[in-house]
């Protein structure tokens, strides 16, 4: 029984890439609903949302040039699919084989320059292991016991962990107080994921309030 997930309620539509099976070359990008997904899974045939004409329709049912799907992948964050197929025909309307065939040319340059790889802190990291682990064996991984168990049972742990962070610093306790405060972030953390909400909006929101006093920030708030 297939253990992945889409969460539907949050994305109506999601991104689906169609990749030719044997060569890897990217034919075309297109849009799924839940329906055509259930269509595509039942079938083994692409079933795509038109969102031009606001309905489902197959990959090929006017021109023939069908995809079989051999294989599907749902990328880290759940939200885009990678459908690998054996393309019957052309993938583009025009005529094409890929519908990539415009080719932008990069501008020349004297120097290549090699950016710096981006560093991603351990909060961001920690994040997306938890929407990783959401749809794990729940016998194996905390977290996906806690998505199983349901809200209550994970922000229940977000009090009880502050509580015990709390006491920590009544005590003047340093090691507990680092201890408890991982805690306390790792379980605030699952709560964000829950509803898919990246820490980083946190942050946006601390530094949209750079500036401005407690006092006069909760006043907006009320106003």
């Amino acid at each position: 029984m297939n253990s992945i997930k889409i969460d539907w309620e949050r994305i109506k539509l999601l991104p689906v890439i169609a990749q030719d099976f044997k060569s890897g070359e990217v034919l075309m990008l297109a849009y799924m609903n839940e329906e055509a997904y259930n269509l595509t899974l039942d079938t083994k045939l692409a079933y795509y949302f038109s969102r031009s004409k606001q309905r489902i329709w197959q990959k090929g049912e006017t021109s023939g040039n069908i995809q079989s799907v051999k294989e599907i992948f749902l990328d880290c964050d759940n939200d885009t699919l990678l459908l690998k197929v054996e393309q019957t025909g052309v993938a583009c309307h025009t005529g094409s084989k890929s519908c990539f065939f415009k080719n932008i040319l990069l501008p020349e340059s004297s120097q290549t320059k090699t950016p710096k790889a981006p560093k991603y802190n351990i909060i961001d990291k920690l994040y997306h292991t938890i929407q990783e682990r959401k749809e794990a064996d729940e016998t194996i991984s905390y977290i996906a016991k806690l998505f199983k168990k349901g809200d209550n049972t994970f922000l229940k742990k977000v009090i009880e962990e502050a509580g015990e962070f709390t006491f920590a610093v009544k005590d003047k306790d340093e090691k507990e107080i680092i201890y408890e405060g991982a805690d306390l972030i790792f379980h605030f953390l699952v709560a964000l994921a829950s509803k898919n909400i990246h820490p980083e909006r946190i942050e946006q929101e601390l530094a949209r309030r750079s500036g401005t006093s407690g006092i006069e920030e909760k006043k907006n708030r009320n106003n």
